[in-house]
């Protein structure tokens, strides 16, 4: 599933490109709680089409009902419900109880959007483009006249607001490489792709890749480590390594933890982990600050004991881990399998089907 930004901006794009009427809402300002956090967007055609969102439903509702009805017939077009010609529109949405509780919000939620009318057509296929070919882009918008100017950047930044322009930062798509093909390997990916992830899994191993029946993957046969090289991981990838075979896992590990890949882990017990950690300072001469990098055992801890529940708990603590979330230490694996172990004074305790010493 593709990042839902570039959705939204590439639906807009064809939109205009159509010849369609459309505006663009952005979250500008929240106060209290807010379904959709600042910077998040949405797009609104005249025939009512929508993608993306700012709310649960209700304020999508509100805009198309305001935005929408001239292009339902002549005899509306008198009451002015039509997306508008002219500079970009604040409006805020909650700033009641009674209007929060219409709109859905949370109680005392309150949110303020940017209305973008009839976006260029050129200057979004020119964002979408560069976007479709990795690079990180910032969208300025005047706000006095609704003037558009896009610029390249090197770092992920938050929507700022100013008396005189929006500037808002959007990002390439978020990618995944999976190292094995196994059936842990089709939950993880089927959630990633769900997440907004592309996702590429790579498997030397004919008898894993001639089962995979994931669509919308990926799938390559050649060495990991190769394959993580083409890859380019940057700061909106991650590689996790899946096979517990360490003549597949090291090295691609190895090339994983020299790039800017927000997150590196490998499966396996916490003493494989050790094990691992050890053969990388033994045999490839990885300092600690590398090794550190390395995550394993990998995951939220939930108990987990299905190919499911764990790619569940991986996908958790990846997207934690991209949201920027410390996560507490009783949800981290080694230490609450510790945890688990003391309380119940059980000698071993099960992981990925076999039980290891706690």
């Amino acid at each position: 599933m593709e990042n839902l930004d570039v959705m939204v901006l590439r639906s807009l794009r064809d939109w205009r490109a159509a010849g369609k009427r459309a505006l663009m809402a952005t979250v500008v300002r929240t106060w209290g709680s807010s379904p959709r956090p600042v910077g998040s967007i949405m797009a609104l055609c005249e025939d009512g089409s929508v993608v993306g969102s700012v709310s649960g439903g209700c304020i999508e509702d509100d805009l198309i009902y305001q935005y929408t009805q001239a292009y339902k017939g002549a005899a509306q077009a008198a009451d002015g419900r039509a997306i508008p010609v002219g500079p970009p529109k604040f409006i805020k949405y909650g700033v009641t109880a009674d209007e929060a509780h219409r709109f859905g919000l949370p109680c005392g939620g309150t949110l303020e959007l940017l209305l973008e009318f009839d976006p260029s057509a050129q200057l979004l296929s020119d964002l979408v483009s560069a976007l479709g070919a990795g690079r990180l882009m910032q969208r300025s918008v005047r706000l006095s006249d609704g003037a558009v100017t896009l610029s390249p950047t090197a770092m992920p930044a938050e929507l700022a607001l100013s008396e005189h322009e929006l500037v808002n930062t959007f990002g390439p798509e978020y990618r995944m490489l999976l190292i094995g093909a196994g059936q842990l390997t089709e939950y993880l990916a089927t959630m990633a792709l769900f997440s907004g992830f592309a996702v590429t899994v790579c498997d030397p191993r004919e008898e894993y890749r001639g089962a995979w029946s994931v669509p919308g993957v990926e799938l390559s046969s050649q060495m990991p480590d190769d394959v993580v090289t083409a890859f380019r991981a940057d700061r909106r990838s991650c590689v996790i390594a899946l096979t517990h075979d360490p003549k597949l896992d090291d090295l691609a590990l190895l090339e994983a933890l020299n790039t800017d890949a927000f997150y590196v882990g490998a499966i396996g017990s916490r003493r494989n982990n050790d094990v691992r950690h050890q053969r990388m300072v033994e045999h490839f001469d990885m300092s600690a600050e590398q090794i550190q990098r390395l995550r394993g055992p990998i995951g939220i801890y939930i108990g987990s004991k299905t190919p499911a529940e764990i790619a569940v708990s991986i996908m958790s603590e990846v997207l934690a881990v991209k949201n920027g979330v410390t996560l507490p230490r009783d949800m981290q694996v080694a230490h609450a399998k510790n945890e688990r172990a003391v309380v119940h004074n059980d000698p071993g305790v099960l992981v990925c089907g076999v039980r290891e010493s706690a």
